[in-house]
C-alpha cells in the first residue's frame, strides 16, 4: 500500500524538482520476472529507477540500514530487502532468485557500490549469476545525475537535472560456472555503455565501462546491493 502511494508522488516530485527526464520505459516487461541492471553513483538511484517504472520493483540494501529506528521499517514497506556486506551473501542471492521465480521485478547494481558521477566501472560477477540462474530478462539502466544531485557524504540535494534510460531487454542462456557469470556480467555493463552513447552522453560520462584499473572485481562476490 506504501509503496503504491509513493511511487507516482516520487515520479511527480522528481519530474518536478529536478527535470528527471525518462526514455526507454517500455523495456520493462509489463508482466513477469525481470532484472533491472542500472550504473550506481548515489542512494538517490533506487527511488529514481524505481518511479517512473510501469509495476512496483524490489531492491536490496546494506543490512545496516534496516537497524536505523524508522528507516528499517520504511525501506521495508518500500520493497527493500537486507544484505550483508563484506563477501558473498548466499541467504540475499537466494532471496533474490525467488522473488524472480514469483514473477518479481528486481533492480540491481552490477558495480556493485557507488562510483563517481561520469564514471562506469567493471561488474561483479553476481549480476550474471541471478540473470543465468533466473533466466530472466535484463533491462539495462543508465542513469546521469544523481551523482550531482546527491554527492556521497551530502544529504541535502541539490536541483540537478536527473536522465533515466531504460534500454532492449537481454536474454542468456541457464548456463553455469563463475567465468560465465563474470562475462554475463561484463554484457550487461557493456550495455548500459552504449546506451551512454546512444543518448550522446558520452562526453558527459567520461571513459567506456572497464577503463578503471581500480574497479576490478573478484568474480564469486554476489554485489546486488544498491547501497554499497
Amino acid at each position: 500500500m506504501l509503496y503504491a502511494v509513493l511511487q507516482p508522488l516520487s515520479h511527480g516530485l522528481l519530474r518536478t524538482l529536478f527535470r528527471c527526464h525518462v526514455t526507454g520505459v517500455e523495456h520493462v516487461p509489463r508482466s513477469g520476472s525481470a532484472i533491472l541492471a542500472a550504473n550506481h553513483v548515489s542512494v538517490f538511484d533506487p527511488p529514481v529507477v524505481g518511479a517512473p517504472a510501469p509495476r512496483p520493483i524490489h531492491y536490496m540494501a546494506k543490512a545496516e540500514l534496516f537497524r536505523i529506528p524508522g528507516l528499517g521499517w520504511l525501506i521495508r514497506r518500500l520493497n527493500a530487502h537486507p544484505v550483508e556486506r563484506g563477501g558473498s551473501d548466499a541467504g540475499a542471492m537466494r532471496l533474490a532468485l525467488r522473488l524472480l521465480s514469483e514473477g518479481e521485478v528486481l533492480l540491481v547494481f552490477p558495480e556493485g557500490t557507488r562510483g563517481d558521477e561520469g564514471q562506469l566501472r567493471r561488474a561483479h560477477a553476481g549480476t550474471g549469476m541471478l540473470a543465468a540462474l533466473s533466466g530472466a530478462p535484463v533491462v539495462p539502466v543508465l542513469v546521469t545525475g544523481t551523482g550531482r544531485v546527491l554527492p556521497r557524504g551530502t544529504w541535502l540535494p541539490r536541483l540537478t537535472r536527473i536522465t533515466v534510460t531504460y534500454g532492449a531487454p537481454l536474454r542468456f542462456g541457464r548456463v553455469r560456472g563463475k567465468a560465465r557469470y563474470q562475462a554475463i556480467s561484463d554484457e550487461i555493463m557493456a550495455a548500459i555503455g552504449r546506451l551512454r552513447d546512444e543518448v550522446g552522453l558520452g562526453h558527459e560520462l567520461g571513459p567506456a565501462p572497464f577503463d578503471d584499473p581500480a574497479a576490478q572485481t573478484t568474480p564469486e562476490r554476489v554485489s546486488t546491493g544498491p547501497f554499497q
